[in-house]
């Protein structure tokens, strides 16, 4: 991914997509698609193989403030449709992202590199968010609330704050637009959405359907090109009423202050640190099984991946040796081929891994498997387990965002609340325990917006996805979903 002159030759496997129209290589703004005025554009590669998918604009600033006043323009007319208008345009978006959805999980694999089953995964929990919120948007309804005053009728409103700028990351480049977007849009709120410029094609083919579902021009933009340009005139802007990001706590930290002079409705969903933690009369099969699918999913680049393993000493070898075998056993390679684990997205992720590993070892860690970069390619890294990983390993302390794995042993229920807690993120934490009042115990005390007992897979549209301490503010999913993009106005009326 750079900047450069366009290479005209390209991947083979686009010539699978059945429509060929989902890839597209412009910006979407205004219900027109554009090229940047200055000719500079990024380039995108595989990270299977760095091989040239294509490019896109890297718009300027001017351009970037460009899309504010093309929502801003929308914004009267979308808001001002019935609910039920609005909710029909949604379903039309659902109904053409579901027919496409081998395109679109083709187009995914090749920029982000995920296995392919993952991709198809991915564009089914993406469409449940639209499904949902387009039934959400005719419950928006108004509540009459007792009045306290002699004579005076009291009610209160929920109204769409206006332009919606969504940033979104690479991990997961469909679901995270659909999941912000179809909130917005449900309510009335026009949206100007900036992809990863590492997977900037799934973004676009959802504008390119979008734009057949009926949406009007400038309700749904994709703005492409460097994030301090275009979303750093967005944090500016007082047209933009609302940011949701979804990222690294560092970035969210940076937005946060860039929007405070603004006074915009955030919504962060931030990094994740998320403690495995297994007591001695769980189901160990079950245990280990889940705790891959939690380590290893998206090669590891997931805010709920597991980081930190804690095992109960009585079980602690077993699940070691077991959880281990598994790992070992992971398939390695390209998207397309749907193997277990596919490449990492960037050098630096690669590097992470290997600061991890070598740190931990240094300081007294055992390594059980993997450890380095496999033969495929510098971008793919082996399934790693260690096991003794002492406090003072970074891997406790650092989100690693790639396929390792850090397990340590614990002797209390005490100790590892404690342990488990020790970090400043708080977004997801699973416990396998068959004791229902430990279950009760630690769901209360473990300091984490997200609490997963004896399974993996917890999220879903009808669900508060979200976190505490640093690893965000506000939820997305769910009926509080909306309250991200909406106003709570209160209205008084006197009977005379």
């Amino acid at each position: 991914m750079r900047e450069g002159k366009k290479n005209l030759s390209r991947i083979p496997e686009l010539d699978l997509l059945e429509d060929p129209r989902l890839f597209r290589e412009f910006a979407y703004c205004g219900g027109k698609w554009h090229s940047a005025k200055s000719g500079r554009i990024i380039a995108v590669t595989n990270p299977a193989d760095g091989a040239w998918m294509g490019t896109v604009p890297s718009l300027s600033k001017e351009e970037s403030k460009a899309a504010v006043e093309a929502a801003h323009q929308a914004f009267p007319d979308w808001a001002a449709r019935l609910p039920q208008e609005r909710a029909s345009t949604l379903k039309n978006w659902f109904q053409l992202i579901n027919d496409a959805k081998e395109d679109l999980a083709l187009i995914m694999t090749l920029e982000q590199g995920k296995p392919i089953s993952e991709c198809r995964g991915e564009i089914d929990y993406g469409l449940s968010f639209i499904e949902f919120f387009a039934e959400q948007a005719k419950r928006t309804d108004i509540l009459g609330v007792t009045s306290h005053l002699h004579n005076a009728e009291v009610e209160v409103w929920l109204e769409p704050v206006g332009v919606a700028a969504l940033v979104t990351p690479w991990n997961f480049p469909n679901a995270m637009i659909t999941r912000k977007a179809a909130a917005a849009l449900a309510i009335g709120c026009p949206v100007i959405v900036h992809p990863s410029k590492e997977t900037p094609f799934s973004a676009l083919a959802l504008a390119e359907l979008a734009e057949r579902a009926g949406f009007p021009p400038g309700v749904f933009n994709v703005i492409t090109g460097e994030p301090a340009e275009v979303v750093g005139e967005w944090t500016k802007d007082t047209r933009v009423r609302a940011l949701s990001f979804t990222g690294s706590t560092e970035i969210g930290r940076l937005l946060y202050a860039q929007s405070a002079p603004t006074i915009k409705r955030l919504s962060l969903e931030l990094g994740g640190h998320a403690p495995f933690v297994v007591f001695a009369d769980a189901d160990m099969d079950k245990a280990v099984e889940e705790g891959i699918s939690a380590k290893f999913a998206t090669s590891g680049q997931d805010c709920l991946g597991a980081n930190r393993f804690f095992i109960e000493r009585s079980i602690y070898e077993d699940f070691c040796r077991k959880f281990s075998q598994k790992a070992a056993a992971l398939t390695i390679g390209r998207g397309l081929d749907d193997p277990d684990i596919g490449p990492l997205m960037n050098e630096n992720a690669v590097n992470k891994q290997i600061e991890h590993v070598e740190d931990a070892l240094k300081k007294g860690a055992t390594l059980m498997t993997g450890g380095k970069c496999h033969a495929n390619g510098k971008l793919f890294f082996e399934p790693t387990v260690l096991k003794d990983v002492p406090l003072s390993a970074k891997i406790m302390h650092e989100e690693t965002f790639g396929p390792v794995a850090a397990i340590a042993s614990f002797e209390t229920e005490d100790e590892v609340i404690h342990r488990a807690n020790d970090t400043e993120y708080g977004l997801m934490a699973y416990v396998h325990t068959k004791d229902p009042s430990r279950i009760y115990r630690l769901s209360r005390a473990l300091e984490f917006g997200m609490i997963g007992v004896n399974r993996t897979k917890v999220t879903g549209a009808p669900i508060p996805f979200g976190g505490m301490k640093q690893s965000g503010i506000g939820r997305e999913g769910s009926r509080h979903g909306i309250e991200a993009f909406s106003n709570i106005k209160y209205v008084c009326r006197d009977w005379a």
